[in-house]
């Protein structure tokens, strides 16, 4: 069985991260969602909040679960038995920092792969950070997030008014 991680904080889960899902599945038998416990970004919503909210928007994809994990995502992939890490590439600065970031893990584990897939044209400008700016000063975001996401950012940040 070919498993794959697709890591990130996923805060939110977008329709870009979605898009990457939906083909990864179809390259590999089993693929999962990796929500990670740190990162470098301040969240909106909790770890928990989060698995809630991928498990929602993948519980009809049989081939895919939701986790979270903590530490080096290739220790995690090969915790899991994964051969492969899913990233995905919205424009070129991407690419600069995902690059470098593939070489590193290439590094720390030879044996696990990085594949790029890129977003669809119509998700290339969509970003967490830029959703969460949008939806805080009552943007409409729409059609970027799944509606149950959207409706989680706008109570969350109708409880911080």
């Amino acid at each position: 069985m070919r498993t794959a991680i697709y890591p990130g904080t996923f805060d939110p889960v977008t329709n870009g991260h979605l898009d990457i899902l939906h083909r990864a599945i179809y390259l590999f038998d089993r693929v999962i969602v990796a929500v990670a416990s740190e990162s470098n970004k301040q969240t909106l919503f909790s770890l928990e909040e989060r698995q809630k909210l991928l498990r929602c928007e993948t519980s009809d994809m049989e081939n895919v679960e939701v986790k979270s994990f903590g530490g080096l995502t290739v220790d995690f992939a090969r915790e899991c038995g994964a051969i492969a890490l899913i990233r995905g590439l919205r424009a070129m600065t991407d690419f600069e920092y995902e690059f470098q970031l593939a070489l590193m893990n290439k590094k720390l584990a030879p044996d696990i792969e990085t594949v790029f897939l890129m977003t669809k044209s119509e998700y290339s400008f969509i970003s967490s950070s830029s959703i969460k700016s949008a939806a805080s000063l009552q943007g409409d975001v729409s059609g970027l997030v799944p509606p149950n996401v959207e409706k989680a950012m706008i109570q969350k940040y109708n409880k911080m008014v």
